[in-house]
């Protein structure tokens, strides 16, 4: 008997079937659980979004299921695959591709140093909760409610601020541009209600 957890979901870990390389990891509910079963694709549960994942729907990159494997306990599954394309919505072949972690990967309060372009995704997450927790002085949650012409506005703003830095000022104050300039632009694509990975999809189709 599989056993989910006290959210109804249990924890999936992706594995190429050719290769035995671990792809990703996410998470199924019981309906995720049974599509995957019934094959043939591989489907999660999107916390973020709070709704079934068909892997692949968006972005083409699906995941054919061979097998699917419980551990000791039954609360995790092994799902092995064939991937037809990236597994990873950053456009890689694995989401464990950003490196090797060790003891100074960590600060001081034990939070990863290593995080790499996977920021953005857990950005978005953030920006999502703030979205439905609505923390009083949130300047995100302000943005969302001031609807998407302010949050268009402001990435004009904040382009406009990132152009004239990398002219005029140091390579210091141009990251920090770009970063509020990702940032205005991660909450857009909230406001809108477009999903990260098909912006990813995009930018992994005009690398091919």
């Amino acid at each position: 008997m599989i056993q989910l957890d006290d959210r109804g979901l249990l924890p999936a870990i992706v594995q190429d079937a050719d290769s035995d390389r671990v792809l990703m990891h996410a998470y199924m509910n019981a309906e995720a659980l049974k599509r995957t079963l019934a094959g043939p694709d591989a489907w999660f549960y999107s916390r973020s979004r709070q709704e079934l994942w068909h892997k692949g729907e968006t972005s083409g990159n699906f995941l054919k299921v061979v097998q699917v494997e419980h551990d000791c306990d039954s609360d995790t599954i092994l799902v092995k695959v064939k991937p037809t394309g990236s597994a990873c919505h950053t456009g890689s072949k694995s989401c464990f591709d950003s490196g090797v972690m060790n003891k100074d990967s960590l600060d001081a309060k034990g939070i990863s140093n290593n995080l790499g372009p996977g920021i953005l995704s857990e950005l978005i997450d953030v920006i999502k909760q703030r979205s439905t927790d609505k923390p009083e002085g949130s300047y995100t949650v302000e943005l969302l409610n001031e609807g998407t012409g302010r949050v268009a506005q402001k990435i004009v703003e904040e382009a406009g601020e990132t152009a004239i830095a990398s002219v005029n000022q140091t390579l210091d104050d141009v990251a920090n541009e770009m970063g509020d300039l990702l940032y205005h632009c991660m909450v857009l694509l909230v406001s809108l209600g477009i999903p990260a990975e098909q912006i990813w999809a995009v930018l992994a189709k005009r690398r091919g």
